[in-house]
């Protein structure tokens, strides 16, 4: 069984150091190696002074005809290529691993969010970045939000109220959901806005728990005083439109899902009063982690083509 390797002693000095050594060894020249490191000669001086005091031999050699290794000197700096060769192997390596990272972006989005808003925006990140490959993935939010705390998510995009403790959030755009019916429907003919004591009476076709359509409309109805009464649970967008289209029972859904269905006259939008049924779509990501690369830049274009100016951080309260 092989022992652990014994950690570096004080005397073995740092890379900078190792680089000013070769360079002056290289080039006959304090001052000729002082500025191909960047540094100032006095700054190079001090340096290697230091070297030689933490080594504790003298490395160099000075004279007016330049500066050369000492016999000590020279084998430092023997060992000290290798040392440097092996530190621009790993600078290469994790520049490689940075560039691969930066080649892929895992976004997580809800699904109105993945249906309506992010193909558009995916558009454009192609368009500014033609060499990264996207892997898009459709959850409710809560499901979105584990994902992206997981890890198995870079980005994601939510629609509820409140975003789980561990995330840092921005508010790229704003949604507004609409209650819908069937043209066959009685609401259908209705001129008055439906108050909330009666959207609460009727049995509506609605999200499951966890989505953000279904959380803004309970908490709409909760500060009435009412709660939403289901009559069908469904797990998709796609699935609560055609339940509604069919006449199964009313519906409350994102005015971005149903602007079509409104506009051919498969849906009905029905006007409700005493509900505030606006919500904030967020951007979030772990907390302290600012996105970068790609992420950092599907932001950047999602606010210039979208997302309001002021609220670059709109951080919630924890749920």
């Amino acid at each position: 069984m092989s022992s652990s390797p014994a950690p570096l002693s004080s005397h073995v000095p740092e890379l900078g150091g190792l680089e000013l050594l070769l360079a002056v060894v290289r080039l006959g020249s304090l001052g000729r190696a002082a500025a191909e490191v960047g540094i100032t000669q006095p700054a190079a001086s001090a340096r290697i002074a230091a070297m030689e005091r933490q080594i504790g031999v003298t490395l160099l050699e000075r004279s007016p005809r330049g500066s050369r290794p000492t016999e000590a000197g020279a084998l430092v700096a023997e060992w000290a290529a290798q040392v440097v060769s092996a530190a621009q192997a790993l600078d290469a390596g994790i520049a490689a691993l940075r560039e691969r990272r930066d080649a892929r972006l895992r976004v997580s989005a809800s699904l109105t969010v993945a249906e309506y808003l992010m193909p558009g925006w995916l558009l454009a990140l192609h368009a500014a970045l033609p060499g990264t490959a996207v892997t898009l993935r459709a959850a409710n939010s809560t499901e979105v939000a584990a994902q992206v705390l997981d890890g198995e998510a870079d980005l994601g995009f939510v629609e509820g109220m409140r975003i789980p403790s561990g995330l840092d959030t921005t508010v790229i755009a704003r949604d507004r959901l609409v209650l819908v019916v069937a043209p066959t429907h009685r609401w259908a003919r209705r001129r008055a806005p439906v108050p909330p004591s009666e959207v609460a009476a009727t049995r509506l076709v609605l999200r499951e728990q966890g989505s953000g359509t279904r959380e803004v409309l309970d908490a709409a109805l909760a500060s009435a005083g009412g709660l939403a009464e289901p009559l069908l649970t469904l797990a998709s967008t796609t699935a609560l439109k055609a339940a509604a289209t069919t006449g199964a029972g009313p519906a409350v859904l994102s005015e971005l899902a149903v602007a079509d269905d409104l506009a051919a006259g498969r849906l009905v939008a029905v006007p409700v009063t005493g509900l505030d049924l606006e919500r904030p779509l967020r951007a979030v990501w772990p907390m302290g982690a600012k996105p970068k690369g790609p992420a950092r830049e599907l932001l950047a274009l999602i606010r210039t083509k979208r997302g309001p100016r002021p609220e670059q951080r709109d951080r919630t309260r924890p749920s």
